[in-house]
């Protein structure tokens, strides 16, 4: 049998018990009901046992419960506690309480429902012989950048340009998309309105807006790429959105967890691989490593992937032209923008020409050539 003393000292530290009846005390300390009911009659002031402690206890309870309208029978729990003066203080939790949580509970699973992909699964062809990933590669955006042109230009701009790559694409036996995004996706690391390392940065938007904006952008554009084949992000941080650009790739991850079509790379390393087939491709921003380097910087870090592949690539943003160099048998490519120019461009006298690239990749034959979109 359970110590009597210690059931009523239970009671005296949690006097919400002595509202809850014998049976439920007997669940909570493992007791008899028997031994329940009679340390509760001692507690309630039932026999000469009782101490004044508790009956004081007891009644400032009731008073509470009165002047708070609170029913004894809706009472879930209560805990107790005294000031510094030895004034008894309690919190209770009721039944309607109860409710009231997993209520707000539902109210966030549907909120969550309600921003999360709609999940439409399509039902795609199988490729012909000589399948191909289409990687769809629109690097530094700067999203938010001050160009003169709204967010919702830049938007359209970006969404027709993936459009005319897939419309130009037509006649592949495309069975990934491979879709980069970041290498500065966004123009700053938001609030601070500076790159990474604290250049100044000139924004048209204020830093919610342009992240709320940017991740969105990127499911509109994935959710149309869904259309045609699934989907594999891979996202790249650059010298401008490093921090910010992890952050979106989480969103993005969160997004789609549930999404058999799409895949989201968000690993923690700067530098991103994929392979497919006889292909492998690294993602970099190109700020930091030497592009003689980078062949050897693939071998050592990815050295199972090196050795099973016969195709390799490095792709890089951050100057927002086209560049191509050949190391080792490796080509380093620097990939074109369709970004617009802000005033410090213009007045250095930088005139990309505005572009985007998308790569054909043969499962065995290697690069077959890419597709090119052009903003004038």
């Amino acid at each position: 049998m359970t110590d009597l003393k210690y059931i009523k000292e239970f009671l005296n530290e949690n006097p919400g018990y002595i509202k809850v009846g014998a049976s439920r005390l007997s669940q909570r300390l493992k007791c008899s009901e028997e031994e329940a009911k009679i340390a509760l009659k001692q507690a309630r002031g039932v026999t000469n046992e009782n101490t004044n402690e508790n009956s004081t206890v007891l009644t400032e309870f009731e008073k509470f419960l009165d002047l708070s309208k609170i029913s004894p029978d809706d009472v879930v729990s209560v805990k107790f506690w005294q000031t510094q003066s030895g004034e008894p203080r309690f919190s209770v939790v009721t039944k309607n309480d109860v409710q009231t949580k997993y209520d707000y509970k539902q109210d966030i699973i549907d909120f969550a429902e309600s921003y999360s992909s709609s999940k439409s699964v399509y039902t795609y062809n199988i490729p012909a012989p000589n399948p191909v990933v289409y990687e769809v590669s629109l690097p530094d955006i700067h999203y938010g950048k001050l160009s003169g042109l709204t967010l919702d230009e830049i938007e359209d701009q970006f969404l027709e340009v993936i459009k005319d790559l897939m419309i130009k694409a037509q006649g592949l036996n495309i069975e990934r998309i491979l879709l980069p995004i970041g290498n500065d996706g966004m123009n700053s690391e938001g609030m601070r309105q500076s790159t990474t390392k604290g250049t100044p940065q000139h924004d048209s938007a204020g830093w919610k807006e342009t992240f709320r904006g940017y991740w969105r952008l990127i499911v509109k554009a994935t959710d149309y790429l869904l259309c045609f084949a699934p989907v594999d992000i891979v996202v790249v941080s650059g010298n401008h959105d490093y921090e910010r650009m992890y952050y979106a790739g989480d969103v993005l991850a969160g997004w789609y967890r549930n999404h058999p079509n799409v895949t989201v790379d968000n690993s923690d390393s700067s530098r991103k691989y994929y392979m497919y087939g006889k292909n492998m491709i690294m993602f970099t921003h190109g700020d930091n490593e030497k592009p003689q380097d980078m062949p050897l910087i693939m071998a050592t870090e990815q050295p199972e992937m090196f050795s099973k592949t016969e195709f390799r690539e490095t792709h890089c943003g951050h100057f927002h032209k086209e560049q191509v160099n050949e190391y080792r048998g490796v080509k380093v490519r620097f990939l074109p923008s369709i970004c617009p120019n802000d005033e410090w461009h213009k007045k250095m006298g930088y005139d990309s020409k505005r572009a985007a690239q998308a790569y054909i990749w043969n499962k065995f034959k290697g690069l077959e050539g890419y597709i090119q979109s052009n903003i004038n």
